[in-house]
């Protein structure tokens, strides 16, 4: 994971604003929820009264308020308030900061005042609101209007000031265990019905605020939609981007591979590390950057809004998290080790393609078709059945996934049944609750998800950091001397060469000159080494023993690209690169012009059948 986060080093700027984004993102995506439960219990059970705090009210309700607050409560209540000609009271600043201001002062006061609206004192004894101790003042309690204050004389309500009070505590036991949400829900149940009996039109407020609100969840939606297509626009360049650069470093290393190199990987393990290897890395670097960065963001913001909600139940998320976390780990941990397997087998599924294409001729000639597909059949179903093993086990993720999470919907909406019932929950709280599960539990499913390419990816990044990473085994010297005048005599002073790995040598004690001018020929049986002793002299591999040089310079100490700029090498099997045949006759100079390449093919003997040819060179 680490060698994939790696390779974003060089993309660090756009990485940041992909970030930036994809908090933009969570931030539009965990407000619509908040939203929704706004539009439920305001907008629809509260009829668009957003605040406990009425903006007018009438001179009967002020004196009712009035009566159960403390001293500090009464002095700001009668501060905001101004009397009016038409014998209402009427807020000075009705701004949205003050009435958030004067909520979290005037519900509590506001909400007993509803509560004690609602109770009917002729079926309550005077030990339920402890009144005996007043009684005993001399008051008659039966020829008192409690509940209509402003009936009252002035005199009369200073002396009653103490049974409200008292009234107000037994209130604020009997709401201490409900939530602030259902607290503020019945201050404004009392601001409603103040503003129907004052004649305000509670309709066009309900319809200003649903409007106003649906009109920020479009604003949001459209924002998030924004950030979206933006991060899947920025990750996609950068993960073609990793992709290309992966690409070059391995093909530059490759190229600059001895046999030594090739021969560790083989040629089709290198192909498939160029390819595939490659494009697991690069999927996964653009899954990542959409995915894997936004699902934690999505994940912590939801656990941090459904803590808000003060439903009471952040107990069944983290059961929930902690019962994913168990599922990823375990599926995760089965499937790695096949995942590795499964690059392998690719590589051996290449190797037999390659050998079976490039020996297409001589297996026809010798009839070895079926043997053949045989062969193939068996890496192929070797490599099958691993695939199917990974993504048998991969495809459980998904149902574990939605087990848990409609499980835990079941939970919550029971749970929350009975809050509801008890009055400690709201409707729209409910709804947020889950809709922001669901979101928690969704960025977990997203990161199982990803986790089904990320192990293979992780392969993947394993097996092209190693061809990066691999030394070199024939490099060039620091101080490396160069010939102005090359003779082009060539000496093998008793020679050793062993394979790397190999017990034995395959050349020994090799000791001879091939001058210039005379033709050297090196004559023996097949295996014997005559190719591995020609691959020496331009270092293809370097001796294990001994030395070679060229006019009396070990060609350790020459640069491999002057050595190979004196040498014309015609291996054994003839090899045609994509382009013309003039491109191909130019490979080795690229400056040669058109005569110079006519006179190299009728040296070979070519440029007959090449002028038969409709195009020619």
């Amino acid at each position: 994971m680490f060698k994939i986060l790696g390779n974003l080093r060089r993309y660090w700027k756009t990485t940041l604003l992909i970030v930036l984004l994809l908090v933009v993102q969570a931030i539009c995506d965990l407000a619509l929820p908040n939203y929704t439960s706004d539009l439920i219990d305001v907008g629809i059970q509260n009829s668009g009264v957003e605040f406990a705090t009425p903006q007018e009210l009438s001179a009967e309700s002020y004196i009712t308020i009035a009566q159960f607050m403390t001293e500090e409560e009464l002095s700001r209540w009668q501060s905001a308030y101004t009397l009016q000609d038409n014998g209402h009271y009427l807020l000075q600043d009705a701004s949205k900061e003050n009435l958030e201001a004067l909520d979290e002062v005037f519900t509590s006061p506001i909400a007993v005042a509803y509560m004690f609206s609602q109770i009917d004192l002729t079926q309550m004894d005077s030990s339920k609101m402890d009144m005996s101790r007043l009684a005993q003042s001399g008051f008659d309690f039966s020829q008192i209007d409690l509940k209509n204050p402003s009936s009252l004389p002035p005199q009369l309500l200073e002396q009653l000031k103490p049974v409200y009070q008292m009234i107000r505590e037994k209130m604020d036991e009997a709401i201490s265990a409900m939530g602030s949400s259902i607290l503020h829900s019945s201050a404004v149940a009392f601001t409603k019905a103040e503003y129907e009996k004052i004649g305000t039109d509670l309709g066009g407020i309900q319809t200003r605020y649903l409007w106003v609100t649906g009109v920020k969840m479009l604003l949001m939606t459209l924002l998030m939609v924004a950030a979206s297509i933006s991060v899947g626009f920025f990750s996609s360049r950068i993960g073609a981007g990793v992709g290309r650069d992966l690409r070059e470093k391995v093909f530059n290393k490759v190229v600059s591979f001895s046999n030594s190199e090739i021969d560790k990987f083989s040629t089709a393990s290198l192909i498939t590390r160029t390819t595939n290897d490659i494009q697991q890395v690069q999927m996964v670097t653009t899954i990542f950057l959409r995915i894997v960065i936004y699902a934690p963001i999505l994940a912590i913001g939801g656990i941090f809004m459904v803590l808000r909600t003060e439903a009471g139940m952040g107990w069944v998320i983290f059961i929930a998290v902690a019962a994913i976390m168990c599922i990823v780990g375990a599926l995760t941990g089965i499937t790695m080790p096949k995942f590795k397997q499964m690059q392998v087998l690719m590589d051996k599924v290449n190797l037999v393609a390659r050998e079976i294409l490039t020996g297409l001729n001589v297996i026809r000639a010798f009839g070895r078709e079926r043997e053949e597909e045989k062969r193939f059949d068996a890496a192929n179903k070797d490599l099958t059945k691993t695939m199917l093993f990974t993504s048998r086990i991969m495809t459980l993720m998904m149902p574990a996934m939605m087990l848990v999470m409609y499980t835990l919907s079941i939970v919550i909406i029971w749970v929350s049944a009975h809050k509801i019932d008890q009055g400690n929950l709201e409707v729209g709280a409910m709804t947020a609750f889950i809709t922001y599960t669901i979101m928690i539990v969704t960025s977990f499913l997203m990161l199982t998800l990803v986790s089904i390419f990320l192990p293979r990816a992780t392969v993947a990044a394993n097996r092209i950091d190693e061809v990066i990473k691999t030394p070199l085994s024939i490099t060039d010297c620091e101080d490396c001397r160069k010939l102005t005048d090359w003779k082009g005599v060539v000496s093998f002073h008793h020679v050793n060469f062993k394979y790397p790995g190999a017990d034995s040598y395959t050349l020994e004690d090799i000791d001879f000159t091939a001058r210039p001018g005379q033709t050297t020929a090196i004559i023996g049986s097949t295996g014997c080494g005559k190719s591995t002793l020609v691959q020496l002299i331009p270092r293809f591999y370097d001796v294990t023993e001994g030395s070679i040089t060229i006019d009396g310079v070990d060609i350790r100490q020459l640069p491999q690209k002057e050595i190979r700029n004196q040498i014309g090498y015609v291996p054994q099997k003839a090899v045609l690169f994509s382009g013309t045949i003039a491109s191909n006759i130019r490979f080795g100079a690229e400056e040669a012009s058109d005569d110079l390449i006519q006179e190299a093919a009728a040296i070979a003997q070519a440029s007959g059948f090449i002028e038969e040819k409709a195009e020619k060179y």
